[in-house]
């Protein structure tokens, strides 16, 4: 099984280009089922959950074509099956967004429940209430779901934000019968992504207001061709390598909409930022201030960011404190830092309302966990010998690693990072970062 080996100290600079975002990417090729017609998809990722989604829409009898650099082509016209083998369900976390463009396909879906990161329980109990508000006859049996119905349209609330649930009702609406309203639906870039991507094919979705979806349902969807947003996460991880290593780097293609929250935050510290027609610059221009973090549905601070924003508290002059509102369990990465020499405390926020104010279900043992963070720095990190636990925790040692100061820090399970992240490590070996995998 591969590993990185990292050697810390060097300063990060030059220039990296995005790719497509991998939170769009696979869930468009999925979107894709809908349509007999060719799809074809521009600014792809070569990344592990992609070549998963390939793996399972090939399986149900699609055909994917390259087409090009970055491009896939996808063709559905001949689907033959309904199920989703289980080894290839719990290889995804979004299992359940197949759900719908299967039942506009056969009148019936079956799948396992999804894989991914352990960072928390999935709150699949909003996904599955509201496909029942469609018509969906769905059961929970063991590890599996099998869902049957003529979908149909209806209103359904979310009772807590979901953005992978607004994705998979916005998936079962769009062929269904009637108008369809999702309230308190997710407003993150990439949903709006693969609204305007339905749309582009013929769907008729709109958002009331931010937080309202109304979808029209149809049966005629026509061919597209679509280019895929750049990657958000990736943008936050390149920015937070230049300033941890008193570097230099050019994000092309960053988005600035799309990381405002960051950046309104990232602005405090006295990082340095430049806008151009080529994207972002991200640069040191001195000691960085520590800044206090939330995580939040978008708007606000993504959860995603989170561990990535530790590591630059670890070389901030004071204490950051970072509270987790969205998963349970997106502190897998701490011990790790601790062990590399970061100054990191655990505490429970003292919040009046926390069933408002967490975006997770407070009966999936909320209060057995801590919910926050308190990081003193700046701390001279040394290197490790680690097992990656999740995606964002992988990013996280990497990005540690490059500025542990003695020897060399080990990173196994680095399956992890390939999920979601394009050739990590040769991009940061391009920009001067001593990485190798071995």
């Amino acid at each position: 099984m591969s590993k990185l080996i990292i050697e810390g100290g060097n300063p990060l600079k030059g220039t990296v280009r995005l790719g497509g975002a991998k939170n769009a990417s696979f869930k468009l090729m999925i979107a894709s089922l809908l349509t007999c017609c060719e799809v074809r998809l521009l600014n792809m990722s070569n990344i592990k959950d992609v070549h998963t989604t390939k793996k399972i829409i090939t399986s149900l009898g699609g055909k994917i074509a390259v087409a090009g650099e970055r491009s896939l082509s996808i063709n559905c016209a001949k689907l033959k099956n309904f199920r989703i083998s289980p080894q290839l369900s719990k290889e995804s976390r979004a299992s359940t967004m197949f759900i719908g463009p299967l039942l506009a396909r056969f009148g019936r879906a079956f799948v396992a429940l999804p894989g991914g990161d352990k960072i928390g329980p999935r709150p699949l109990d909003r996904h599955i209430e509201g496909l029942k508000k469609l018509g969906v006859n769905i059961k929970k049996r063991n590890n599996f779901l099998i869902a049957t119905g003529i979908l149909k349209g209806g209103n359904y609330t979310f009772p807590k934000n979901s953005h992978t649930g607004t994705e998979t009702l916005l998936m079962a609406a769009v062929c269904a019968k009637g108008k369809t309203v999702l309230g308190n639906a997710a407003q993150e870039p990439e949903v709006d992504e693969l609204i305007n991507f339905l749309n582009g094919m013929g769907a008729h979705i709109k958002r009331n207001n931010k937080r309202e979806i109304e979808i029209e349902g149809t049966s005629n969807l026509r061919p597209i061709v679509y280019k895929i947003m750049p990657d958000r996460n990736e943008a936050v991880s390149y920015a937070i390598a230049a300033l941890i290593t008193k570097g230099d780097i050019v994000v092309e293609n960053a988005i600035k909409e799309h990381l405002e929250t960051f950046l309104e935050k990232l602005k405090l510290t006295g990082a340095g930022i430049q806008f151009g027609n080529y994207g972002i610059r991200f640069y040191y221009k001195g000691k960085l201030k520590p800044v206090d973090i939330t995580t939040k549905p978008h708007p606000g601070f993504m959860t995603d960011w989170q561990p990535l924003w530790a590591v630059l508290a670890t070389q901030s002059y004071g204490t950051t404190r970072i509270i987790e509102s969205v998963y349970l369990n997106r502190f897998n990465y701490v011990k790790n830092l601790i062990s590399m020499g970061a100054k990191i405390a655990y505490f429970n926020p003292d919040i009046k309302n926390p069933d408002s104010f967490y975006n997770f279900n407070l009966v999936d043992s909320w209060d057995k966990l801590p919910h926050g963070i308190e990081i003193k720095g700046p701390s001279m990190l040394s290197s490790v010998v680690a097992k990656i636990p999740d995606l964002r925790a992988g990013a996280t040692l990497v990005l540690a690693g490059l500025i542990a100061n003695s020897k060399k820090t080990i990173l196994e399970n680095i399956y992890h990072i390939d999920r979601g992240y394009e050739d990590l490590d040769g991009r940061l070996k391009k920009l001067g970062a001593k990485i190798t995998r071995v």
